[in-house]
């Protein structure tokens, strides 16, 4: 029986709930119901900017909304599953969205759309912001999966449970502005708001925890639950103490380290996802749902997809190596971005920015247990939650260009991401040089560096 198989099954025992492939699969489909948030306003924000008559600043702080909270509430989140366990934490970001999307409603019912103009539009960022509280779930799901697996397999399932729960925004993109001309933008929220109830019920009805949270939750002290976990086929193990685990992340050099590469990456995919509508719309000329379709199929989804393939090429490459020629990827394609007005440019660099972005955020996730593995739940939220961040920082400025120069300002705000990306080429390379520590052993790194 091969090592893998062995895994699968080893936690199959009448005492333990589960098994890795639930685990995953359930936190996939968990994520993928709450990521869903990213675009709650970016593939139909023309039709608040005509509505609330916004300014390119106030558009990107409005499609950035639900990245507000799916960013920062990654930190807590994150190192409270070192407590815990993932299933509760996961459950509450997930209702927490569900109410976000009720009350982005409830105003839809009672103003839209004689009665909406721009008094509503706190409001609207409020409740988009409080929608975006299952993107949060990425730091939970991540933690998750880094007890179920071991090493040799653990970058290859990180980069399955981001990448496949990852594409529902690209779903979304296509899907919304042919939502909205059939039903309304009313009844899209709608059907948006039952997507997420509907979700977040099978969640917490499948949903398990890790064998040591199991073993714990049934009665048996630290010692005993870490021996039963690790004979089950658990590897890594909590700290204990949620802030203590972020506290000691934070002390580490090479947890900023990865978190800036995550804004770069992960963030830039975030902020582009809710931008990149716009972008096609009002440089290129296209309609809106045109735009959404090319959103998707060029960046949205396809971004995702090259995750899943860059977690397989990071466990066989290595991390550092994997980062590094992704972030140069990345520069290489938004320096043609800057510089094209042709669509088709545009198109082939899209894609390559997308994958570039993927397969970064992939070596990024693979390299953090190694990096910092006596803090890995707080590490996590520290990299996906100010990582991610980026989500939200960047689509305003992006705004202010717009503002600025004009339709031009959608491509010369490329510039942007070729300043971040040349940094991420920067710190990557620092990573490379630092990998020598590890060859030929599967040990962590020693974190104190």
């Amino acid at each position: 029986m091969s090592e893998q198989v062995k895994q699968e099954s080893a936690v199959g025992g009448s005492d333990i709930r589960g098994s890795p492939r639930q685990a995953v699969a359930v936190s996939t489909f968990g994520y993928f119901v709450g990521f869903a948030g990213v675009v709650v306003y970016g593939p139909i924000a023309t039709e608040f900017e005509e509505v609330l008559g916004l300014s390119g600043l106030l558009l990107g702080l409005l499609v950035a909304a639900p990245q507000l909270t799916g960013s920062l509430l990654r930190i807590p989140f994150g190192a409270w599953v070192e407590d815990v366990g993932a299933k509760k934490p996961f459950a509450i970001l997930l209702g927490l969205s569900v109410v976000g999307m009720g009350g982005l409603l409830v105003i839809l019912l009672t103003a839209y759309p004689d009665g909406l103009t721009i008094v509503h539009y706190p409001l609207i960022f409020f409740f988009g912001s409080l929608s975006g509280c299952g993107i949060a779930a990425f730091s939970v799901g991540a933690v998750d999966t880094s007890y179920w697996y071991k090493s040799d397999r653990r970058g290859t399932m990180l980069a399955v449970f981001a990448g496949l729960g990852t594409t529902s925004p690209g779903l979304f993109t296509i899907v919304s502005p042919f939502a909205l001309l059939a039903f309304g933008l009313t009844g899209t929220y709608a059907a948006w708001f039952a997507f997420l109830l509907v979700g977040t019920i099978v969640f917490v009805i499948f949903a398990v925890d890790a064998p040591y949270f199991q073993y714990r939750k049934q009665g048996l002290d630290e010692d005993e639950a870490k021996s039963r976990a690790e004979e089950a086929g658990q590897e890594l193990f909590p700290s204990g103490d949620a802030m203590e685990s972020i506290r000691k992340a934070a002390t580490i050099r090479r947890s900023w380290m990865l978190t800036s590469l995550f804004f770069v990456s992960f963030g830039g995919y975030l902020a582009l996802t809710v931008w990149y509508p716009s972008y096609w719309a009002n440089l290129h000329g296209f309609d809106v749902q045109t735009a959404g379709i090319v959103t998707a199929v060029t960046f949205t989804l396809l971004s995702p997809l090259c995750r899943i393939g860059g977690g397989v090429i990071s466990d066989r490459r290595g991390g550092e190596e994997t980062a590094l020629v992704s972030f140069g990827t990345i520069t290489l394609s938004t320096l043609v971005l800057v510089l094209t007005r042709d669509p088709i440019t545009a198109v082939v660099a899209t894609v390559v920015l997308g994958a570039g972005m993927g397969i970064a955020s992939a070596a990024i996730y693979q390299l953090l247990p190694k990096y910092v593995p006596e803090a890995v739940g707080g590490a996590s939220g520290l990299v996906g939650g100010i990582g991610g961040f980026g989500g939200f920082a960047v689509p305003p400025i992006l705004g202010l260009f717009v503002d600025v120069r004009g339709v031009s300002g959608y491509a010369t705000g490329f510039v942007i991401y070729l300043v971040l990306g040349v940094a991420g080429i920067g710190l990557a390379s620092m990573l490379y040089r630092t990998r020598s520590t590890t060859v030929g052993s599967r040990n962590p790194i020693p974190a104190d560096d």
